[in-house]
């Protein structure tokens, strides 16, 4: 006989009633405890999405639309999410499986990887470019977004191209618009267009400078590609990452020169650094934009701006003073996109099917032996990996499994199982929030039983070494793990080895803080220092979020 976790057990009693019992059953399993923009008023609150979505970029199909966002050095990357009214997204996928080229990122590549991808949609198939900023100009395309994706085609190979967005003009003529990573070339603040052949697999030239933003516009980047009204624009931030502005460029011809103006900024508001992302209309003719607010552990994440045109130029969110430059709106009826339920991107993980869920991310290329599903048990087992000989700390460590942070403040929760090899001592697993900081509460295997550690780092991308503090010998090898995250990203570990009553293990919280160009992130591990001919491994029965 099955044994059904209660959890499981209360979704399916919710399939035997009524039918509007049971659609409201199944909608609530899809929607997030901790953050929903929808207000189910017709309104909905920024952000849209608060979880780390860096430099996203939307295309419209019919009264579809389709989101992705820079990934870097994990895998999957390139994550593919879906919505029908710009507000409500889930994650339907991604376009890369593992990080191209797949030997370099079998390491944690910090910062590196994915950068600024554009979507789009030409001659009924979906397309992706990004920049990697250490080989050149990538592109993957699909006929379907839920995949599968075809592999990546290396459009352009060179040091710092980044930031590129492809144009179909009406002429069957294609180009890309890039932008220059200063750290790998040598130079940055300036855009460039460079013709492509018409199945955009290549460029055919090296283009010409269309813009340099060395004097009003510092940092210009993140270009989008688009022609309106027989105009060529292009949607540029500016001003750096956490303090910028949304720049638009327009011209008569796609190699300028280009008139300039400024669409959105901070303005009066809390909303710092509003740029970088997607104009996309709907269908009934309205204009939206999608940008991103770097919000420091939290990352880059999304909202949601009303666009208007006047005269040939866009102004988004709000303009109060008229001068076509407008600020973040933090509230706003919802895009005319009809009704549609209340949906956001999976976070709770009850790991009962025979794949991981979309919203889990390793820290490099993972390899099969890290993990089994084992779906008659509902189980996520990991099995012990040996640290990196030359790492003093988990930065360099392959196979941590996390994922974002999906709101300001939530809790996490997640029952483990340990069971260590028993020809090991300092095998461990457990619960990790992961940044440039980072703090973990684990069962550590020692010579005479298992114990509970604690364990931080204050400077993990230098190398600095981890310290541990011992907080209780266990005499059972399953424990419940949670951390509560409040404002400011600070985190209270607790443990419980009746999963009931729960015991705060820091006398102060630890404040998370991002990682490299990424929030900081929560998840789960298992470790060992030594490498013998077997590991022991962790059985994780659920990974959920809370208020």
């Amino acid at each position: 006989m099955i044994k059904l976790k209660p959890y499981k057990l209360s979704l399916l009693i919710c399939g035997f009633i009524i039918t509007g019992i049971s659609s409201l059953c199944a909608q609530n399993d899809e929607v997030s405890e901790v953050w929903v923009s929808d207000q189910g008023d017709g309104t909905f609150k920024n952000p849209v999405l608060h979880a780390d979505y860096s430099d996203p970029d939307v295309v419209r199909v019919g009264d579809d639309y389709y989101m992705t966002a820079s990934s870097f050095n994990v895998a999957p990357g390139l994550p593919v999410l879906h919505s029908k009214d710009l507000v409500n997204w889930e994650l339907i996928g991604h376009a890369l499986e593992r990080q191209v080229p797949t030997e370099h990122f079998k390491t944690p590549q910090h910062g590196n990887g994915v950068w600024a991808p554009a979507f789009r949609y030409h001659n009924d198939e979906f397309y992706i470019y990004w920049g990697d900023p250490d080989f050149g100009i990538y592109m993957v395309k699909s006929k379907n977004p839920e995949g599968p994706w075809e592999e990546p085609v290396l459009v352009e190979e060179g040091k710092g191209l980044i930031d590129p967005a492809p144009l179909w003009d009406d002429d069957g003529k294609a180009y890309l618009v890039h932008a220059y990573a200063g750290s790998r070339a040598g130079i940055k603040s300036i855009l460039v267009v460079k013709p492509m052949n018409e199945e955009g697999t290549k460029t055919t030239g090296q283009g010409r400078i269309v813009f340099d933003g060395h004097e009003n516009h510092p940092t210009v980047e993140g270009s989008k590609f688009y022609k309106k009204d027989g105009l060529y624009y292009i949607f540029a931030p500016a001003g750096g990452v956490s303090t910028g502005w949304q720049l638009i460029l327009r011209s008569e011809n796609v190699y300028g020169p280009y008139e300039e103006h400024i669409s959105l900024a901070q303005g009066e508001t809390d909303i710092n650094g509003p740029h970088q992302g997607a104009w996309v209309d709907t269908e009934s003719g309205e204009d939206w934009f999608i940008h991103f607010q770097d919000k420091g552990a939290y990352g880059r994440i999304v909202h949601l701006q009303p666009m208007e045109w006047n005269d040939g130029w866009p102004t988004m969110g709000e303009d109060p003073d008229g001068d076509g430059t407008g600020q973040p709106v933090m509230s706003h009826k919802k895009p005319d996109t009809g009704e549609h339920p209340i949906k956001t991107p999976a976070d709770s993980d009850e790991f009962g099917g025979d794949e991981l869920g979309l919203q889990w991310q390793w820290h490099a290329n993972p390899k099969a032996t890290w993990s089994f599903l084992n779906p008659s048990k509902e189980q996520l087992r990991l099995y012990t990996q040996q640290i990196p000989d030359d790492s003093e700390n988990l930065w360099e460590a392959p196979n941590l499994l996390l994922q974002k942070f999906p709101a300001e403040e939530f809790t996490t929760t997640t029952k483990l199982t340990f069971n260590p090899n028993e020809d090991l001592e300092n095998e461990k697993a457990g619960l990790v929030v992961m940044g440039m900081k980072y703090a973990y509460i684990a069962v550590k295997s020692k010579e005479d039983g298992l114990y509970l550690v604690y364990s931080f780092n204050e400077d993990a991308e230098n190398g600095a070494e981890e310290k541990e503090e011992i907080i209780t010998k266990l005499t059972d090898n399953t424990v419940h793990l949670r951390v509560k995250v409040d404002k400011d990203a600070q985190c209270t570990f607790s443990y419980s080895e009746n999963g009931r009553s729960f015991k705060e293990i820091n006398d102060e919280a630890f404040k998370s803080v991002e990682g490299k160009w990424i929030g900081a992130k929560v998840g789960i591990f298992a470790l060992k220092e030594d490498k013998i001919n077997d590991s022991g491994y962790a059985d994780f029965d659920w990974f959920r979020f809370s208020k």
